[in-house]
């Protein structure tokens, strides 16, 4: 979740929606994000909404957010009164979620739960970095009702955390899978990143072959964005580290999924792999192409039947808004047609089942046309990437939307 807001409409100060946005939502996937924005300490290249202080004054404290939170859960339910149908599925992520104790995080599933019932196939998901958990923490955890866990491992290797302000040790994040995997866990995650200044493509593979260790039966990697603001940023910009090389991570890239796919992880979005198609994230894929989704807490993003809004950033404004009855949203955007077109376009042709050829304008079309062969290839009535165009996918975009 980025640390800085978009600009867009002033948002109703009840969080109301239009009947038609309302109405669209019960046709489509529906699911909760639920961001905990406390972290232990911050790690240099992010630039999520996030604070390391427990205390922020007043609701905004680490022992009172679930609190807070669940008013938001009841908020939706208000707002959202003609919508008759269960919650698929809800990520709980961050920030560190697994900081607030196990009772916590159940507390916020269970508000989700009581106020729009969840499916009996609901998947149920929280990121956790791997030193903030142990065995009776997820246990705890599975008898509240989650079904996944995501550990962000990020790096096999010392020197790579050290410089990703990683406080684990590099073994800990393996140690948590199976632990997770002890305590009921049938899905489990490994985040990874790659390109981080220093690494070579040795300790790439090691990072691979240690998440692989592991039999985790979902693994992620992502190449490492040096964000504006940051303190690695500010360490580029010095000249201490160096900005990540571009031909690096296309290497890095196709080992991963040399490596992923050789132990039985096929990919279904440009940067996730996973062993069967129940161990795919769904919640993710909700984001990727549209569906309704409700985001709460402090700068979380939802959208619902084409209404995409954002809450205020800091936690203290957050809790006040809703002390007072009031939706905690700063601003929305309503979606027309056209841009709603677009970002299929941006999202779907990501994806392994890929994007259906009449998303295309006619000009898209002629443009999808000159790229099947090493960067598209057509299934039917759908155009998926082939490596290289993995490799190449901003490119294939703007190519596709001329």
């Amino acid at each position: 979740m980025p640390s800085t807001l978009p600009e867009g409409e002033v948002a109703p100060r009840d969080g109301s929606l239009p009947e038609s946005a309302v109405a669209e939502a019960g046709e489509r996937p529906f699911g909760f994000y639920l961001h905990v924005p406390y972290c232990a300490s911050r790690c240099g290249y992010c630039d999520f909404n996030t604070y390391t202080a427990k205390e922020l004054g007043g609701g905004a404290s680490q022992a009172s957010y679930a609190r807070t939170a669940v008013e938001e859960v009841r908020l939706a339910r208000r707002v959202l009164t003609d919508l008759d149908r269960p919650v698929d599925t809800v990520f709980f992520g961050g920030g560190t979620p697994t900081l607030l104790p196990a009772e916590d995080l159940g507390a916020m599933l269970a508000a989700v739960r009581d106020e729009f019932g969840l499916a009996a196939d609901a998947e149920v998901t929280t990121e956790a970095n791997p030193e903030s958990v142990d065995p009776a923490y997820l246990e705890a955890l599975l008898e509240a009702g989650f079904t996944r866990v995501s550990f962000g491992m990020q790096s096999a290797s010392s020197h790579v955390l050290r410089i990703l302000d990683r406080q684990h040790t590099p073994g800990r994040a393996l140690q948590a899978v199976k632990e997770a995997t002890a305590a009921g866990f049938e899905h489990v995650n490994l985040d990874l990143i790659y390109g981080t200044p220093g690494e070579s493509l040795d300790d790439w593979r090691l990072s691979l072959e240690s998440a692989l260790s592991a039999d985790p039966d979902h693994v992620s990697a992502y190449a490492l964005i040096v964000e504006d603001g940051t303190q690695l940023a500010r360490r580029v910009r010095r000249g201490e580290l160096p900005m990540p090389d571009d031909d690096d991570l296309a290497d890095k890239y196709g080992l991963a999924d040399e490596l992923l796919s050789g132990a039985g992880l096929g990919w279904y979005e440009v940067s996730n792999w996973a062993r069967t198609d129940a161990a795919r994230c769904r919640h993710n894929e909700l984001y990727w192409r549209g569906d309704t989704w409700w985001g709460i807490g402090p700068g979380a993003h939802s959208h619902v039947g084409g209404v995409r809004w954002w809450n205020v950033k800091h936690p203290t404004a957050y809790s006040e808004r809703l002390a007072a009855g009031e939706s905690p949203a700063h601003a929305r955007e309503l979606l027309d047609d056209e841009t709603r077109r677009i970002e299929r376009v941006l999202l779907e042709i990501r994806l392994r089942a890929g994007l259906p050829l009449d998303v295309l304008d006619e000009a898209g079309r002629a443009a999808a046309g000159e790229l099947l062969g090493d960067l598209l290839v057509r299934e039917q009535d759908h155009l998926v990437l082939t490596p290289r165009g993995r490799l190449l996918a901003d490119a294939v975009v703007r190519d596709l939307l001329p």
